[in-house]
């Protein structure tokens, strides 16, 4: 029997938390797997009560999480007498005591988009973390045995930034579990999206951060005015533009200042964060999905969208052309004027929503979290085989 140690400290919120919320019950649903999770305590109660699965709850400021992870995680692994290690967080560690597997899902370190962008902000502190971390990053990807990113993009991004091989393993989507949950949305919620009818929703799902672009989607919108005047349009945001409301240092001035400035507030509906279980609903009210994001290693919302038959709009990023493929129209990601565009022209087109709807539904049937755990395992058993074969 094979034991696992995963170490998701770092899953607070993003691509890391949802990799965590799948990944966990396909693992415990696996009769000859031991499994052990490291996290944090605030996550202990969204995963089921015994089983296969041994849950350490270890409280870590995010400051201090890598010395720590470091320093203490390797006397963990030892006594919970784990045969490989999942680093799911972007950082390995340097002297693991079994064969390593590293999950790379922090495309910012690669992106000359992102340090162009915290230079323009003056965000000049941030500048150098993301320098840091990405040192880090970079050498974590020597130190483990075998490093796995969620696209091929992004994985052609790692090769050339490291020289290291890398291997490229879709993230997954489970339908049964993502559109199970009936409870309603909150009545505020509910309201906001109520006043919205007869105009075109669009929808981006996404806490505020810099590389998601929201400036050039927030420019997009007096220009869709324009190219629009006999119907409103509203955006819905899954994120508050305010101060303290969002995880992370990211500063949401500049992007409500925009909103202000360009006349568009009536346009921009913030819903603030949505549970993961009730993002369906949400998404059963929006006409277009879009995203300008600069920077992404597999972006989820995509295939939650167009697994909703709802059409995406999504800027020209490699990975976003991998994961939609003909199922989405794309833009420039710094052309507001291109995003406009691309958005108008699929909204006054019928036959264009439902082609995209149902080229979605179709494409988003390849990503499956299934398929994606038996792969990991499968490179699991592979390090543990050529380990044995070593000694």
């Amino acid at each position: 029997m094979m034991r696992l140690f995963i170490n998701s400290l770092a899953a607070s919120a993003g691509g890391g938390l949802t990799y965590i919320r799948n990944v966990i019950p396909h693992l415990a649903a696996r009769p000859d797997l031991r499994v052990t999770v490291a996290l944090s305590p605030s996550l202990r109660k969204e995963f089921p009560g015994p089983g296969n699965i041994e849950f350490l709850e270890l409280e870590t400021p995010p400051a201090k999480r890598f010395w720590f992870e470091q320093s203490k995680l390797p006397g963990l692994i030892r006594r919970c007498g784990a045969d490989v290690l999942l680093s799911a967080g972007n950082f390995a560690l340097r002297n693991s005591p079994v064969p390593q597997i590293l999950l790379s899902r922090n495309s910012v370190y690669t992106s000359g988009d992102f340090y162009h962008d915290l230079i323009a902000r003056g965000e000049y502190r941030t500048w150098l973390d993301t320098r840091f971390r990405a040192v880090l990053a970079k050498r974590s990807i020597l130190w483990a045995d075998c490093t796995v990113a969620p696209s091929e993009a992004f994985a052609a991004d790692l090769r050339r930034w490291t020289g290291k091989p890398i291997r490229a393993i879709h993230h997954g989507f489970d339908p049964d579990a993502f559109f199970r949950e009936s409870s309603p949305l909150a009545q505020e919620v509910k309201e906001k999206l109520a006043r919205a009818e007869g105009s075109l929703r669009l929808l981006f799902v996404s806490h505020y951060n810099y590389y998601r672009n929201f400036e050039t989607l927030i420019r997009a919108l007096p220009l869709l005015r324009q190219l629009l005047p006999n119907r409103a349009v509203t955006l819905f945001l899954t994120c508050k533009l305010s101060a303290g409301e969002n995880p992370g240092d990211y500063r949401p001035k500049t992007a409500a200042k925009l909103v202000k400035d360009l006349g568009a507030s009536e346009m921009v509906v913030e819903l603030g964060a949505i549970p993961y279980r009730q993002l369906h609903l949400l998404y059963g009210r929006a006409d277009i999905y879009v995203t300008p994001a600069y920077t992404e290693t597999f972006a989820h919302p995509l295939v939650e969208a167009m697994a909703s038959g709802v059409p995406v709009v999504a800027s020209d990023l490699a990975v976003h052309q991998e994961i939609c493929g003909e199922a989405g129209a794309y833009f420039p990601r710094f052309s507001a004027e291109s995003l406009a565009g691309a958005v108008a022209q699929v909204a006054q087109s019928p036959e264009t929503l439902r082609r995209m709807a149902s080229a979605g539904t179709e494409r988003a049937r390849a990503f499956s979290w299934k398929v994606h755990v038996e792969k990991i395992l499968e490179l699991c058993r592979s390090l543990i085989d050529s380990k044995g074969s070593k000694t």
